[in-house]
């Protein structure tokens, strides 16, 4: 007596097909689960019995062996549960096999039967649809999420006899659907807008400018100055999700349990912003099994540092690679993932340990040498991959007492939008290219060269305040992107000076 049944996991946020395979063999009572299946799969056994037996099943009285196949593939995670029991009572002959192999199963076991939400479902539903399964039976809580895959049918179920009786056709079941362009198209609630802040003309024009080319950004001022507020107000700005941002950034979610209640799909780009405690997997990702951390939690959208030069030096050099490629590559003894993790960087920090240095006052007590060992806690190379170092100063009472609002986030991401269109035109779809921050070499060459009288204002400044090749290339990026946002094809003189101004700490370190 020998079942299949399909199911799937994830390897990192890379799904495969898992085929479940039960067989009951003549000889002492025994339940083995093999496959390189370890910790809650394993107690899943447990799981399973006691739900079996607590829906008015009965227990095959015989060997029992479960074999995950491919049985070379590490198994974690609650989601064996349901296609095991299903195995079973199909071995045992309790449960029909009509349809069977149209059919894929997912979920968490309660002792009673019930079905309880897992991670990943969205990821499993796309590998599904494109195996050619016809059928994803998944946890009620589950079902919205599936249902983002279009092709697909999905039936959300609460508990291990609806399963059953769907299988022997004695009661059918509703398929769940999702409209996703009304997902997508139902507005964004903007609390925080740029008007809230006042003063900080040049923090404000550098914001837009990150947001319009994708481009990180470094905050650096007094205590009480705005920073804070400036960064939460970046997602604002920023044009709305497209359907696969979405669908990328929902599939990390999901991967990480961040949709348990019903989620179904992340329509706003993320905003992050971990504790400078945070150890180096809570932000790259990690733990057993892997998960993603917080700069994938942040894929398509924001990453939020504060206090940035409080971090520990071993998780902001984490931070190198991911800025440079988009992704965390994580190799561990039990194999390597990769975790998409293509965000926008936006950083503060204080000058110095106490607060208030260069902010026109004597209230800082810290000596140069303090101030550069605080300054030196972002290392050189960081700081390269930072496109915009601006300088937050105090605000001036005068700018406090004034109550009627500046600029406000729908005039700046109207301009974002416009800047945004240009870029999209440009690139035409290249992979991986949406926006000026994310140029290649080769991309540069082609859009933004500048004319000679331009190139050497480049150079003057390049040997005064020493630019590694690095800085001087993300230098040209973001004047492309000050050049969109006025509307100007080509890179002019203005554009590459506005662009040499938000290199404050390049100009610091001279």
């Amino acid at each position: 007596m020998l079942a299949h049944v399909h199911t799937g996991a994830v390897h990192g946020v890379d799904p495969f097909l898992v085929r479940v395979e039960v067989s009951l063999l003549s000889g002492l009572p025994t339940f083995t689960v093999v496959g390189l299946a370890h910790g809650a799969v394993r107690e899943g056994r447990e799981r399973v019995t006691a739900a079996l037996r607590n829906t008015g099943f009965e227990v095959p009285h015989r060997r029992i062996t479960v074999n995950l196949a491919p049985a070379d593939v590490r198994k974690d995670g609650t989601a064996f549960d349901l296609p095991i029991a299903i195995g079973l009572l199909v071995a045992a002959g309790t449960a029909r096999t009509r349809h069977l192999e149209s059919h894929a199963f997912l979920g968490e076991l309660g002792l009673d039967g019930s079905l309880r939400p897992v991670t990943g479902v969205l990821a499993v539903a796309a590998r599904c649809r494109e195996a050619g399964i016809e059928t994803l039976v998944v946890p009620a809580d589950n079902a919205r999420e599936a249902a983002v895959v279009s092709g697909l049918r999905v039936l959300g179920v609460s508990d291990l006899r609806t399963v059953v009786e769907h299988l022997d056709g004695s009661r059918g079941l509703e398929e769940t659907r999702v409209d996703v362009d009304a997902l997508l198209g139902g507005g964004a609630e903007r609390g925080l807008d740029l008007s809230d802040v006042k003063g900080q003309g040049v923090a404000k024009r550098a914001l837009e400018i990150a947001a319009a080319g994708s481009h990180n950004l470094l905050l650096v001022g007094p205590p009480g100055a705005g920073k804070t507020m400036l960064a939460r107000r970046l997602p604002g700005i920023l044009p709305p999700l497209t359907l696969p941002e979405a669908l990328e950034t929902t599939l990390v979610h999901s991967v990480a349990g961040q949709l348990r209640g019903g989620g179904t799909l992340v329509t706003e780009r993320p905003f992050r912003a971990p504790h400078h405690t945070v150890s180096d997997a809570g932000l790259v990702g990690g733990g057993t099994p892997l998960r993603p951390g917080e700069m994938s939690l942040a894929h398509h959208g924001v990453l939020f540092l504060d206090e940035l030069a409080e971090y520990r030096r071993n998780v902001l050099e984490a931070l190198r690679q991911p800025l440079e490629e988009g992704a965390v590559r994580l190799a561990r003894a039990g194999g390597s993932v990769r975790f998409p993790a293509r965000f926008l960087l936006i950083a503060a920090m204080n000058p110095c340990p106490c607060g208030y240095a260069g902010d026109g006052t004597d209230r800082c007590v810290c000596d140069p040498a303090q101030v550069a060992r605080y300054q030196g806690r972002v290392s050189g190379p960081l700081l390269d991959r930072i496109d915009l170092h601006v300088h937050v100063p105090p605000v001036p009472f005068r700018s406090l007492e004034v109550w009627e609002g500046g600029a406000s986030s729908e005039a700046a991401r109207q301009r974002v939008a416009e800047a945004r269109r240009l870029q999209g035109e440009r690139f035409g779809g290249a992979a991986g290219v949406h926006a000026n921050g994310q140029m290649r070499p080769s991309d540069l060459r082609r859009w933004c060269r500048v004319s000679e009288a331009v190139a050497a204002m480049l150079q003057r400044a390049v040997d005064r305040t020493g630019l590694s090749a690095r800085a001087y290339y993300r230098v040209l990026k973001v004047a492309r992107t000050i050049a969109d946002l006025d509307g100007s094809g080509e890179v002019c003189a203005e554009h590459a000076a506005e662009a040499l101004q938000y290199r404050s700490l390049d100009r610091a370190a001279v």
